[in-house]
């Protein structure tokens, strides 16, 4: 007779700082990327449809044929270096600033900036000042490495400054003030000019770093955003960007731009995780960018996503239950939208599912308990014949809440 093994509970052998991880919200949200039988308002997928397939197959060809030594190889920590001289004269097109060749690196996205900033400066129990509600990839990549969130609110301007300057004067010290100041994720709100001179200015006073997460700052619909923080203040200003939202996420690349002293801390952080961003995607990006066919394609991105901006406003107009509130875009891909007091919006996102639709409950935006009666509405992977339906059905799950209540 076979002895039965023992069952070992591996769940009690896991690491203290993994608990503060939350609850696996962005695999669900990922787990409906490929969703055909919801109408899916969740995740912040760009539309395939601005992915340049043919020109990438050609690209990519070409690279495998004729660069494989290149392409297919280890790259330099820090990225190729052909690469970052092409993202160092794009930022200086874009912002008026060129990073020098030690203050700018390649990362996987722009949560491995995130998360490299995190391994590389924070303790347990120091403190970093988010916006809330803010994106919940930063909350998980901090919390990581048992940092002490503290959320600052918003208001239409974007991060309440004032409040933050009446933190600091109070004794609060972060080491890293995190912001999304365009077209922000989750509200679609943006930093007005005035708070970042304001924002920088409080950096150098108490010696904090921010970090800047541009991921939707091309996006904008109409008038550019103001000056990003970044160019405004290179000494005192980590920009984290990405390439998921304006080429296409398949391919995990981003950038670190900031002081020097910075990217290197970086540079070895990322060496002893992933080693490299990938060579292939490297060099397509380069390739793709160099003949300004990336730039058009921004143009036809932006004029696609406020399309469907206008489509989901009118139909949160025509949807929603009396009482409810939601945020206007000029940018990027989201609605956040407040119901009435007393849903719950947690507790009915299987209500949700139920009518084959989903969102995102505003609860995990924030370092703490708020967040209860909020939807992060993504709109930009949603057909326009389907955005009406859509948000009809989410308007009838929230009544449905009410009359619960």
């Amino acid at each position: 007779m076979t002895a039965a093994v023992e069952q070992h509970d591996w769940g009690a052998s896991l690491a203290r700082r993994t608990r503060a991880l939350g609850g696996g919200e962005i695999t669900a949200i990922l787990a409906l990327a490929g969703a055909t039988d919801v109408i899916t308002f969740s995740g912040g997928f760009p539309d395939p449809a601005t992915f340049p397939t043919e020109v990438l197959a050609q690209i990519a060809g070409q690279l495998i044929t004729g660069d494989a030594a290149v392409s297919l190889q280890y790259a330099a920590t820090e990225g190729i270096a052909g690469v970052r001289e092409y993202l160092a004269g794009r930022l200086e097109s874009l912002e008026g600033a060129r990073p020098a060749p030690g203050e700018l690196m390649i990362t996987s996205g722009g949560i491995d900036c995130m998360e490299l900033l995190a391994k590389s400066y924070l303790d347990p129990g120091d403190v970093v000042v988010v916006e809330a509600p803010t994106y919940l990839g930063a909350i998980m990549a901090f919390r990581g490495y048992e940092a002490d969130l503290r959320g600052v609110p918003m208001d239409g301007d974007g991060m309440r400054v004032d409040v933050l300057a009446g933190l600091l004067g109070g004794g609060l010290r972060p080491k890293i003030v995190y912001t999304i100041p365009d077209y922000q994720n989750p509200t679609g709100l943006s930093l007005s000019a005035g708070r970042r001179a304001e924002l920088v200015a409080l950096a150098r006073r108490y010696g904090f770093l921010i970090c800047e997460d541009v991921a939707y700052r091309e996006l904008g619909f109409t008038a550019p955003p103001p000056a990003s923080l970044w160019s405004l203040a290179p000494d005192v200003v980590l920009q984290a960007g990405t390439f998921s939202k304006i080429f296409f996420p398949g391919v995990r690349l981003g950038w670190a731009a900031g002081p020097e002293q910075v990217i290197a801390r970086l540079v070895v952080a990322k060496q002893n995780s992933d080693q490299c961003s990938g060579a292939l995607g490297q060099r397509m990006l380069e390739e793709y960018g160099r003949t300004g066919q990336l730039e058009q394609q921004i143009v036809a991105s932006r004029a696609l996503y406020a399309r469907r901006a206008g489509l989901v406003t009118q139909a949160l107009a025509a949807h929603m239950p009396d009482g409810a509130t939601w945020t206007t875009p000029h940018g990027g891909f989201y609605v956040w939208l407040t119901a009435p007091d007393g849903v719950d919006t947690v507790a009915l996102s299987a209500a949700a599912r139920a009518r084959r639709v989903a969102y995102v409950p505003g609860r995990p935006f924030y370092p703490g308990e708020a967040g209860t009666t909020q939807i992060r509405l993504a709109y930009s992977r949603v057909a326009d014949q389907l955005i009406d339906e859509g948000i009809r059905r989410i308007g009838e799950v929230l009544k449905t809440g009410l009359e619960g209540k």
